[in-house]
């Protein structure tokens, strides 16, 4: 029946999340990381369209029209021009002509057609100041930028990730460890009501226990309550319906040191997403002042043109473009971009200092929580063995039911104290592999332990 009961308790448990699952179910199912790869995917696009920037460019015009012209003419000063003609002619010759009639006022002229025309261009820049080539360079470096705010958008992510999934498991432990306590204090204070009940013990003895057992019951529903929690902010955290999952990559930490300080703040310069942002920053500079000098220096270009209705004419030529005055200040335009490249470099000088005190700080809160805890396992065994010697003093009689909680409750502590020592260390870790932007090595790390917090 026992057995029954504990493989239907276990088919109900909630399935097993390893550390590389919930990074596989947070890389598929991240809204932030799609909207920051969709970004990247139209910034590389916009780079492809402008790829051939700065190359011939051929055009085809065609028309078909028809039209309908009209002229509106006033016959009144020809009307006269033509009498005074007659009145100028001889008198016997002017006699014999017969009366002219008269125009009309006025006269309008019509005329329609239809026609159709193709004419086909051609342009081919040959140099134009670098401004192709700027526009090409502009539109990489901000996909370059795109690209580093993906990587820091992903190490954030699972940098909250790894919070979340070991926040779990140090809450999963804390609360496996206070209901281990529920248990022990509840069969303590069982027996003490036996003894009560044959005078044994008093009755200040048999108060203190109940009141031993309703806290260890209060701290054990507080414990399951934090890490239900937990677990609900880790599957929010990894898009997963139904019951919380349960982590299986446990607490895990190596006993032997890190690597040196100055290997993650060289792999930290290397690697920082957010140099690698600064850096495309300061190429958007550049290649927004070339393409203001640009502006500056001639163009030269080649052209031609065919008419393809009317004779086959063409036309073909090379021709030139010098900017001799417009209102734009080039002067004032490419301080201000020269002045940005200084600001930008300002910015990665920053950068880089705070991203090597971040990285030597992160290496030494991982030092110390690993020192802490090896440094914790006497107290652990300390506590462990004066568990055993309260157990057999009960039995011996020189020891109370009251030593014996008292010894639980001192090693659920230190073994509390010691899962959350763990937690600082893989944090520290995680805080350290991200400033150094290798995040994605957390699970290599992990698997390195040999010491674990099972």
């Amino acid at each position: 029946m026992l057995l029954a009961q504990a493989w239907a308790a276990d088919t109900a448990a909630p399935p097993g999340l390893s550390w590389q699952d919930a990074v596989q179910q947070l890389q598929q199912g991240s809204d932030q990381l799609a909207g920051a790869r969709a970004n990247v995917a139209y910034r590389q696009a916009q780079s492809e369209g402008v790829a051939r920037l700065g190359g011939p460019i051929v055009s085809l015009y065609g028309a078909a029209y028809r039209y309908k012209a009209s002229l509106d003419l006033n016959l009144d000063p020809l009307n006269q021009g033509l009498g005074n003609a007659i009145g100028l002619l001889p008198p016997g010759l002017a006699g014999l002509l017969p009366p002219l009639p008269p125009l009309p006022s006025d006269y309008t002229l019509e005329r329609r057609n239809s026609n159709q025309t193709a004419i086909l261009n051609a342009v081919w820049p040959i140099y134009m100041g670098g401004a192709a080539d700027a526009a090409r360079g502009l539109s990489k470096a901000q996909g370059d930028e795109a690209q580093a705010e993906l990587s820091h958008i992903e190490e954030e992510a699972l940098g909250q990730l790894a919070q979340r999934y070991f926040q779990t498991q140090l809450a999963r432990r804390a609360a496996a460890l206070r209901e281990a306590v529920v248990q022990g204090v509840a069969e303590h204070d069982a027996a003490l009501e036996k003894m009560l009940k044959v005078g044994v013990v008093s009755q200040l003895e048999r108060l203190q226990a109940r009141a031993a057992l309703e806290d260890a019951r209060h701290q054990a529903r507080k414990a399951r309550s934090d890490a239900e929690m937990a677990a609900v902010a880790l599957a929010r955290s990894v898009k997963l319906a139904g019951a919380p999952p349960t982590p299986s990559t446990p607490l895990a930490l190596r006993s032997q040191p890190l690597a040196p300080l100055q290997e993650f703040i060289d792999q930290a310069l290397a690697h920082h997403p957010g140099l690698a942002k600064v850096a495309a920053k300061r190429s958007q500079a550049e290649q927004a002042k070339a393409a203001g000098d640009a502006l500056n220096k001639p163009q030269l270009f080649a052209f031609g043109q065919s008419n393809l209705s009317h004779n086959r004419d063409w036309v073909a030529g090379v021709g030139v473009r010098v900017n001799l005055w417009d209102s734009l200040d080039h002067e004032a335009l490419s301080r201000s971009h020269a002045k940005q490249i200084e600001q930008v470099n300002a910015a990665d000088a920053q950068a880089r200092s705070d991203i090597a005190l971040l990285v030597e700080k992160q290496w030494r809160s991982a030092e110390r929580a690993r020192e802490q805890f090896i440094g914790l396992a006497p107290q652990d065994e300390l506590g462990l063995e004066l568990l055993r010697l309260r157990q057999a003093g009960l039995r011996q009689g020189t020891s109370t039911a009251l030593d014996l909680i008292d010894a639980e409750l001192n090693l659920a502590k230190l073994r509390t104290e010691r899962a959350q020592v763990a937690y600082e260390y893989v944090m520290a870790l995680t805080g350290l592999l991200q400033a150094s932007g290798q995040i994605h090595r957390l699970g290599e790390f992990l698997a390195q332990a040999d010491l674990r917090v099972e």
